[in-house]
């Protein structure tokens, strides 16, 4: 005989599990619950259990046994039976009991679903406690979303764990590595080829060469690249245009006077640089002679000689065909002269620019892109072909006319280029030729690869010897294991005896952690200075920065979870205040958003809060532990000293020390103010003034409503000064002294609510942990010279590159946090007399390579 099915809820009822798995029959009944129900029942027990464990209450799910409780029965379906009178006080649960449940009794099914219809509605297990007004709200809509969150959370990293990240971010490195190698075999390994003929617009007046990055030089890098130098422009109009652009990088104040039609000078005695216009408006018997003038081993030779004509013979032969051919005559007739002079001086002839035909005036309508394009067409195929055996040393500038496709629109009379484009031109060839003179940092277009230096060579063999020493280590370890695998009886069916694997010596770790330290350091080297992977120039827009806040909010808010502890600043909560903070730079750095000066000054108060930070943990140790010992001490230093050598000593290009200075200005008192904090808030908690307990307010409740409120107003008019600035001369000379206004205001914030110092994000915890990885690894495998450019490992597609880059990234800065633990353990003994050997060791080392450095760099001058 079937039951009537239950009623359907009203609308205010709480919805039972039964409710939204619609009616149950008999016989769904006799065979166990439906199997929609069944990961519901679970997840449900699992968390509870996990909340009894936590508060050391017993959970709702009763006193079962682990096994039980993850299914959902236990003391719940004692009970359901109970309140239906067919339990004892024995408490035999008959066929509600899981035995009977699964023995098929339908019995038992009834009671547990009606007893779930009856139990009052309880709070479901969110990862953060809820007011108490929202406490007992908490209905199935609301639960079923909780469970689905911890669901899907749970799913995620049973799914994704970081070992698996890690071994998907060094395919991903093996792939990439080799399609560069392959494309630059391809398509060649000069970048200078890249700046003269390729690239893009970043916003509306920057631009960005394909696979590397321009350097914008300054009068004095003009002036010492070029020192004793003489350019020589010939051509036209538009040539005259170029000559400037570039005059003007020298010498701002040199004004456009003077003849059109004739020859214009420019000297600089003071920097010995000369540069010369030279009247050639078409490619005929004068512009021949001038060249071969310079071609005789008499007559000093220009350095650059800057060359193109073309829209001149098409005006004055409007247009004909004859002229063309004539053009084609006495290009092929110059080519063999430049091909010469390019053996000894750079030479470069420059493609003509599109036009603007719709604003040409009546006599220069003849002048089309149509004619344009064969004049180009014709002067290209005869320059590459100039040269049989080899490849033509001719370089053609041809950006000049994508960059002229995307300006010509601004032209005053449609076939000259507006003054931003010459400008534009102009730096690539100062780029081209400069870079590899003086090396600019920011500067990647035609450089070449900087030779290895000696202690990058030892570093090599060092590495190559603790992989080759692991991969023995691993050999005999696996040979013993094999030895003595216990073997089985095939009589019985049982093992004769049980091998405990013997414990991973130090020497091992010691070599593992090495070996994998040489692979990273390879992928640095590719990245850093062996122009493997591309780099690029940053360009800042707000939704660059902005957006990818927003992204990581969101993921914080998601992953969030209880703190173990509820004091001020707890680990927990310092991880975290670490965690998004890191994020934010990174994203600050990327983004470029140093030019906007209200986010600058934002940032600059989260670096002196990690300083802050610094101050108050180290006073906070040495007051309540006392411990003052030299393991604690070099523990300390061992990370930074370990962190800050293998990447700044061994791929260091400059080193300033102004940079050292300004940093040093900017946050120094901000570790006092740290150090002041710590003493205040420790005297202050032992005079028991403080209520640290889970949801209490740290003060009382005026007292926190006045702090809170006083906080607030601190930390928005802190805000709203950064953002009135005038420039950042200004608001550096003021931060060193009010960056602390914020620090303090956001810690009462966060710590004041008992709510709030109850909980915390476990995903910026995570990335927390591995700040300081993070902080130093961005320098060389995410960003490019300095935090100025970007690394491309993807081209062409700079979103999908961004999120390749930062996972390959954030996963070798875990493993070299990881590496580093191993490696503090083993080097860092607690025992001082081997301490001090070691460090004697350490010390010798690093003066060994000290000494090795300032030899080279005395071979180098």
């Amino acid at each position: 005989m079937s039951l009537p099915p239950p009623p359907p809820p009203a609308a205010g009822d709480p919805v039972t599990p039964e409710d939204s798995l619609g009616s149950v029959t008999p016989e769904d009944w006799a065979t166990g619950p439906p199997l929609q129900a069944q990961p519901l029942l679970r997840q449900e027990a699992k968390g509870k259990e996990e909340e009894g464990e936590e508060t050391g209450v017993q959970g709702a799910w009763g006193k079962g046994t682990a096994e039980q409780r993850r299914r959902g029965w236990g003391e719940a379906a004692e009970a359901a039976a109970a309140e239906e009178g067919q339990v004892d006080a024995g408490g035999a649960a008959g066929s509600a009991s899981p035995a009977g449940a699964a023995g098929g009794g339908r019995e038992g099914w009834r009671r547990l679903l009606a007893w779930l219809r009856r139990r009052q509605p309880q709070c479901c297990p969110c990862a953060a406690p809820l007011p108490r007004s929202a406490a007992h709200c908490c209905h199935g809509g609301t639960k079923m979303a909780a469970l689905a969150y911890n669901l899907g959370k749970r799913e995620i990293n049973h799914y994704f764990s970081v070992r698996s990240a890690k071994v998907l971010a060094l395919v991903a490195v093996l792939l990439l590595a080799v399609c560069h190698l392959a494309s630059r075999r391809y398509r060649g390994n000069d970048s200078c080829e890249y700046l003269l003929s390729s690239g893009r617009f970043l916003g509306e007046k920057v631009w960005q060469p394909h696979s590397c990055m321009m350097h914008k030089y300054k009068i004095s890098e003009a002036k010492n690249c070029l020192v004793d130098k003489h350019i020589a422009f010939i051509g036209d109009s538009r040539i005259r245009q170029l000559f400037y652009s570039f005059v003007k990088i020298i010498n701002p104040q040199f004004k456009e006077e003077g003849n059109k039609h004739e020859n214009i000078p420019f000297e600089d005695k003071i920097a010995s640089v000369k540069v010369d216009f030279l009247w050639h408006p078409e490619v005929n018997g004068s512009m021949k002679q001038c060249i071969k003038v310079w071609t005789e081993d008499s007559v000093a030779k220009p350095h650059v000689i800057v060359a193109g004509a073309a829209t001149w013979s098409i005006k004055i032969h409007n247009g004909s065909n004859e002229a063309l051919s004539q053009y084609k005559m006495n290009i092929t007739s110059i080519a063999p002269l430049l091909e010469k002079l390019a053996k000894t001086s750079d030479v470069y002839w420059v493609l003509q620019d599109p036009v603007y035909e719709d604003l040409l005036s009546e006599n220069r309508k003849m002048i089309t892109n149509e004619k344009i394009d064969a004049y180009n067409e014709a002067a290209v195929s005869i320059l590459n072909s100039s040269t049989r055996n080899s490849k033509s040393h001719v370089k053609v500038f041809s950006v000049s006319k994508l960059i002229a496709q995307e300006t010509i629109m601004e032209s005053l009379d449609g076939l000259h280029l507006p003054e931003s484009s010459r400008e534009t031109s102009a730096m690539i060839l100062m780029n081209v030729y400069c870079n590899k003179i003086l090396k600019p940092v920011d500067g990647s277009c035609c450089q070449p690869r900087p030779p290895l230096t000696l202690i990058q060579k030892l570093a090599a063999c060092f590495f190559t010897l603790s992989i080759v020493g692991y991969l023995i280590f691993y050999i005999i370890h696996r040979n013993a294991h094999r030895k003595n695998k216990p073997c089985t009886d095939l009589e019985s069916g049982e093992e004769k005896k049980n091998i405990i694997n013997p414990p991973v010596s130090p020497l091992e770790i010691f070599l593992q952690s090495f070996c994998k330290l040489g692979l990273i350091m390879a992928y640095f080297y590719m990245c850093d200075r062996a122009n493997l992977f591309m780099k690029e120039n940053k360009f800042y827009t707000h939704s660059t920065f902005f957006i990818p806040i927003i992204y990581i909010l969101v993921l914080g808010v998601f992953y969030n979870e209880n703190t173990k502890e509820t004091k001020v600043l707890n680990r927990e909560q310092t991880d975290e205040w670490k965690g998004w903070m890191q994020l934010v730079i990174l994203i600050y750095h990327i983004s470029g958003a140093s030019t906007f000066l209200p986010v600058y000054m934002h940032i600059r108060v989260l670096v002196a809060a990690y300083l802050f930070q610094t101050g108050y943990g180290h006073f906070s140790y040495f007051w309540v532990k006392g411990d003052f010992g030299i393991h604690r001490v070099c523990q300390g230093a061992f990370e930074k000293i370990f962190s800050l050598w293998p990447l700044s000593k061994c791929f260091e290009l400059k080193g300033n020390v102004y940079e050292w200075w300004f940093r040093w200005r900017l946050d120094r008192y901000v570790v006092f103010h740290g150090m002041l904090f710590a003493f205040i808030y420790l005297a202050l908690q032992k005079r028991q003034i403080l209520s640290e307990g889970k949801g209490e307010p740290l003060f009382s409740s005026k007292i926190s409503n006045f702090l809170l409120f006083i906080s607030v107003v601190s930390f928005l008019t802190y805000s709203i000064w950064a953002s009135s600035c005038k420039n950042k001369a200004q608001c550096n000379e003021l931060h060193p002294s009010v960056s602390v206004v914020q620090i303090l205001a956001f810690i009462l914030i966060r710590n004041i609510p008992g709510y709030a110092r109850s909980v915390y994000s476990s995903f910026f915890a995570w990335f927390g942990k591995i700040s300081l990885e993070l902080f130093i690894c961005q320098y060389h495998i995410w960003l490019a010279a300095d935090t100025r450019g970007i690394l491309v490992l993807i081209p062409g597609n700079p979103m999908l590159n961004i999120i390749v880059s930062t996972f390959i990234f954030v996963c070798v800065a875990h493993e070299i946090s990881q590496i580093t633990n191993d490696l503090a353990q083993i080097i860092i003994p607690k025992d001082n007399s081997s301490l001090l050997k070691r460090l004697a060791c350490i010390a010798a080392f690093f003066c060994g390579l000290l000494i090795l450095s300032s030899i080279q760099d005395k071979s180098r001058h």
